[in-house]
């Protein structure tokens, strides 16, 4: 029980590190002598919040039942993450 605990706070910090990168990435879109790391940024920022996110949620749905707000927050960021990864994709494409 206790090694779960402390992967499920691992992954809870990866996914707290991941939303910390994607806000600075998010931060830098502004200022434009600095806009050429803002889409690096994101993209791990994005990608790191994601799997952190996804393996908290699955680490803690093998300990004990979720509850329907924790289902349905976990897919409402899945949702955003996604649109903000085609937003990024399609931003880049037609630059």
């Amino acid at each position: 029980m206790r090694g779960q605990s402390t992967a499920i706070k691992g992954a809870d910090l990866t996914s707290g590190l991941g939303a910390i990168v994607l806000g600075a990435g998010l931060a830098l879109v502004a200022p434009g002598s600095l806009r050429a790391y803002a889409v690096p940024l994101l993209v791990a920022g994005l990608v790191v919040h994601g799997a952190g996110m996804t393996l908290k949620y699955r680490l803690e749905g093998r300990e004990q039942r979720l509850l329907w707000w924790e289902r349905l927050l976990f897919w409402l960021c899945s949702v955003c993450l996604l649109a903000l990864g085609l937003w990024i994709a399609a931003a880049t494409a037609f630059r």
